[in-house]
């Protein structure tokens, strides 16, 4: 006697997704990738999470919530603005050359360029990448507030720079840099710090 059919997991298949689009981008991904990926037929895709668009924007919410760019409850728990910003690109080199997820950041990969029928997706995906911008840019004005950073430091200009930097690592991880390689431009990007917050006073 044939066993029951085994019961649609949707936080499984979400999972599933997400490593997709992660790994090839949303418009590397095609509704029927997705299906197989998650062992559905199509109907059953569009049943349980609308169309390509709306699962993609779940993966996003998923992954900002596992792994994520730059948390602000992260950069609150280091006792210095510094701390935060190396603690925080620090863990961004690790999580991209995990080797149990696609490399790379997947916020920062996705969907950078594409056809103009894919804008809505791609002008979400800006505001989710300057979303770490502003919490950098939060914490550096913080730490101007608590005196560990200089007073008349221009707080996002210096976000700027580091935000470019994770930018960089998801980049450079993408195309096989190991673990060591992006902890040195971790250091590297650090050593700048009292210049950049010398040169960007008002």
């Amino acid at each position: 006697m044939a066993g029951r059919p085994r019961q649609f997991d949707r936080n499984e298949a979400l999972d599933k997704a997400m490593r997709l689009f992660w790994e090839r981008g949303y418009e590397g991904t095609s509704v029927g990738d997705l299906a197989q990926a998650l062992g559905i037929n199509k109907p059953s895709l569009y049943a349980a999470f609308g169309c390509k668009e709306n699962l993609f924007y779940e993966a996003l919410d998923l992954y900002e919530r596992t792994y994520g760019c730059v948390s602000p409850d992260e950069l609150d728990a280091f006792a210095t603005a510094r701390e935060a910003i190396a603690g925080a690109l620090h863990r961004n080199a690790e999580t991209a050359v995990d080797p149990t997820t696609p490399r790379g950041c997947f916020i920062v990969l996705s969907a950078a360029v594409g056809p103009p029928q894919d804008e809505k997706v791609r002008a979400h995906l800006t505001q989710r990448r300057l979303s770490s911008l502003e919490h950098f840019t939060r914490r550096i004005k913080r730490g101007i507030a608590d005196g560990d950073v200089p007073a008349g430091t221009y707080a996002r200009a210096v976000a700027s720079f580091y935000t470019t930097v994770i930018n960089g690592i998801a980049i450079q991880a993408r195309d096989g840099a190991p673990r060591a390689v992006l902890d040195g431009i971790v250091d590297g990007a650090m050593a700048a710090w009292d210049t950049l917050c010398a040169r960007s006073r008002h």
